[in-house]
């Protein structure tokens, strides 16, 4: 069922940058499939260059969102995932690039409830947006999920903001300096970012 409903929207699950959200993740039935689509997009496009295909693999991973309210589907949620991304990539855990897709993976897979678009704490809920920019280098920006779910209203043909670009409605809450997968690494143990070896 989870295949024939990814093949409505065929083109963009293997489309590497397509970003998709699952709103009640649990342990990742969709997510799951949909980046091994993109992996397998990764593959086709930059299976021949090792340092291509492990930047591009992470940025599939990176355009991939959940919220979950049970923290046991959470954990196993990111479980699922990472053991799909390390296998396509054969990384061990001790590995630089294990560690920033375990970090993209808590960023971008929330505990919250996605009808009240707040964290189990009652946080607004804020996702990254991830950029690759080449050269290794990721770019990161901070948006409030409330925000963007008011998209719709501001296109609509009749709204006062029908003629504005999204570049002047959806300010992010926070921009950060180009990361590496060494930084992004040293992010998943707390320490703060570093340059890549």
């Amino acid at each position: 069922m989870v295949e024939a409903m990814l093949d409505m929207v065929k083109e963009e699950t293997e489309r590497i940058d397509s970003r998709f959200l699952e709103p009640a993740c649990g342990s990742g039935n969709f997510i799951v499939q949909i980046v091994r689509r993109k992996l397998a997009a990764v593959e086709l496009k930059y299976g021949k260059s090792d340092f291509e295909r492990r930047h591009y693999a992470l940025l599939a991973l990176m355009c991939v969102y959940g919220i979950e309210l049970l923290p046991d589907n959470i954990a196993e949620c990111r479980a699922n995932v990472l053991q799909i991304f390390a296998e396509y990539l054969n990384l061990d855990e001790a590995s630089d690039l294990y560690r920033a897709a375990s970090y993209v993976l808590t960023e971008n897979i929330v505990h919250g409830d996605a009808m009240k678009i707040r964290t189990c704490d009652g946080q607004a809920i804020v996702f990254a947006e991830w950029g690759y920019l080449g050269k290794g280098k990721f770019q990161r920006r901070d948006f409030r999920l409330d925000t963007l779910a008011q998209s719709s209203a501001f296109s609509a043909t009749d709204s006062l903001f029908a003629d504005l670009g999204r570049h002047e409605l959806f300010q992010p809450v926070k921009s950060y300096p180009p990361m590496t997968i060494g930084d992004l690494a040293a992010l998943s143990l707390g320490d703060a970012p570093r340059e890549a070896v």
